[in-house]
Parts: structure tokens; sequence; C-alpha cells
């Protein structure tokens, strides 16, 4: 497809306007101006209008980075939501794939596509998300060993399922788990003795947060990333 033909199906411009925009250098493709209205995109482009990705109708499959302050919420009267972070023409289309806290950042999906937000989501699919952990005290190997072997949260009666539990440095882990009870990362540290200074989501399943994205930028995700989810099981 050429560049003003997607331009123009995915934002509303004529035909005629998009050509302007491109011959203004306010078009880029894959991070690059691009002031040809001819170019040929390829399967998945990445294309760019005043700084802000351009995609075409149809589901929609997006990763943000989340910053500190943010709901993950669609919408509030008092706080700012990680929707109000999109422009308005993708906003009204998305809901979020999995929330965080208010003071967790990094990775979110936003998509249109409920089956697909489902895979994500579901008790029973056990998808696995991964988080850096800042904590508040040296975790000790013992500590370490229970979290990976499951262990119980306050006011439960099972145990959290198996998780990864690594440690970068002596005060930061790696911790990954496959179920989502409430701040179930925060609960877990406080069950063998620690505490969350801070919470950072670095990967969903196989989808892992562009470190290219600053907090509150997004992008769309790749063919191979939503495939990752579809093929998941």
């Amino acid at each position: 497809m050429r560049l003003d033909q997607y331009l123009a199906s995915s934002t509303g411009l004529s035909r005629k306007d998009a050509k302007k925009a491109i011959s203004a250098g306010r078009v880029t493709v894959d991070g690059e101006i691009c002031r040809q209205s001819n170019r040929h995109l390829e399967e998945t482009p990445s294309v760019g209008l005043d700084g802000q990705p351009v995609l075409m109708p149809g589901e929609l499959y997006l990763m943000m980075h989340k910053p500190a302050g943010v709901l993950s919420a669609t919408t509030d009267s008092s706080q700012p939501t990680a929707i109000d972070l999109l422009p308005g023409h993708l906003a009204s289309r998305v809901h979020i794939a999995g929330r965080l806290d208010k003071d967790t950042t990094g990775l979110l999906l936003l998509t249109s596509d409920g089956q697909w937000s489902h895979r994500v989501t579901s008790p029973r699919r056990h998808c696995p998300k991964t988080y850096r952990v800042t904590l508040a005290e040296t975790l000790p190997e013992s500590a370490r060993q229970a979290l990976e072997q499951g262990v119980l949260l306050k006011g439960e009666n099972s145990p959290t399922r198996p998780a990864t539990a690594s440690l970068c440095d002596a005060d930061t882990l790696e911790l990954t788990i496959s179920e989502g009870r409430y701040h179930q990362v925060k609960r877990m540290l406080a069950a063998v003795g620690n505490h969350v200074d801070a919470l950072h989501r670095v990967r969903i399943g196989e989808i892992a947060l562009d470190p290219h994205l600053s907090p509150g930028e997004f992008r769309a995700l790749t063919q191979e990333e939503i495939r990752s989810v579809t093929n998941g099981g």
C-alpha cells in the first residue's frame, strides 16, 4: 500500500491532504521522516503523524510504558488514566488488558480485541508476568526459595502458584508470576518479611516492554507480538 493511501485510510484525511502532510515532513515511517507519497509500505509499517502513531482501521493492539501516578482505567473524574495518554481516535477504541496499580510502572497492553485480551487476563491461562521489584531490604536466599515454592498470603487459604525469582542485585528482584491475585507481588514480599519500594512490569507472556518507550509513550504491537498471545493456547 502507498504511504498516502495508508495515511488517508487511517486518519480520515483526504488523499490530497495526506500528500500535503507527507510533503511537509509531518509523517514518519519506522521513525524516520518520509516525504515520498508513493512509498510502498510493508505488511506491518510503523507510521507516525505529528509524532503520534497512525494505525489502520481494524483491531488495535498497543503497548504502553505506564508512568507512576496514572490509573489503569478507562475514565476517572479526578485522576489521570492510561487511556488519557492516547490520542482521541485511539482512546475511544481500546480497553486495558491486565491492569497495574497506580504507583506501578511498566508494560501495559491495550486492545480493541476482547478475545485477545481474555487470553492475556484469564486465570485459566496462567499467562506469566514478570516484574522488577525494588526491595526495602536485602532478600535472604531462604525467602527467595519460598517465593519460588509458593507462599501463603494474608487472609487467603491457598498458597500462590510457584514463581520464578532471581536477584538482580542486593535490593532488586526479578519476579515472574502466573496468576493475578490482588496486589499479589507486594503481598508475596510481605509474606516473606520484606516490603516493595517500587514495582515495574517488564514482560507479559512473550511481550517485553520496548526499551525505547519513555514513560507515557506507546506503540503498536508487531504481528509477532500479537501472535504470541493468539498462539499461546
